[in-house]
């Protein structure tokens, strides 16, 4: 798991439409942490910094300790909006976090030992249908990412969640079906899978 981020921050004492333009003319940010039974906080932070901690990769993977009012607000990312223009950080929003919380998360995947599947070192190609895996974890056991063995599989065969070992303190969100990660196709067949790959990656989507 990344380390725990820090995010200073200040309590937004105006609310509304005008007070979040003039705190963004000033380079902050406003934003929220709410959640966990308690009433939210409305506060800013500083532009850079968020963008700064945005551009790590593993931001909505990490904890990130919101420091307001001489306070440090164990939290998780939820969602940040940007300038559909100038993709300019607009508003944020953090989950705090109670002790021994589970959070879900979107976690990527990567994929070891790929010179140890037959299918791919006969020319076969690694049709990724989820380049992310969505868990349930414990906070404090957030994964950067999910390695995944691809050791023996040949062409034609799918990868499966079933098949991933998942670290302990984490599990799939999706119970109900044992759903395909990525499958090893003929470069042959490539072109013909694509229109089945679409359409997983479509129901993966709505899910």
């Amino acid at each position: 798991m990344s380390d725990s981020l820090i995010l200073p921050a200040e309590t937004r004492e105006r609310a509304g439409k005008g007070a979040s333009r003039a705190l963004r003319r000033e380079g902050r940010v406003p934003a929220v942490v709410y959640g966990s039974n308690e009433e939210p906080i409305a506060i800013h932070v500083e532009e850079k910094e968020l963008t700064r901690q945005l551009m790590t990769g593993h931001f909505f993977n990490s904890i990130v300790e919101v420091e307001v009012g001489g306070k440090k607000v164990r939290t998780l990312p939820k969602d940040v909006a940007f300038h559909p223009v100038t993709d300019r950080p607009l508003h944020a929003d953090f989950l705090r976090l109670a002790k021994d919380a589970t959070v879900h998360v979107n976690v990527p995947v990567s994929f070891a030992n790929e010179e140890l599947a037959p299918g791919l070192k006969r020319g076969g190609v690694l049709n990724i249908v989820r380049h992310e895996l969505e868990l349930v974890c414990d906070a404090d056991k957030i994964p950067d990412e999910i390695v995944i063995d691809v050791t023996g599989f040949d062409v034609g065969e799918s990868i499966h969640i079933s098949h991933v070992k998942l670290p302990k303190g984490s599990a799939s969100a999706i119970t109900d079906r044992d759903f395909t990660i990525a499958t090893i196709v003929a470069p042959s067949a490539l072109k013909s899978e694509e229109g089945d790959t679409t359409k997983a990656e479509e129901e993966a989507s709505a899910e």
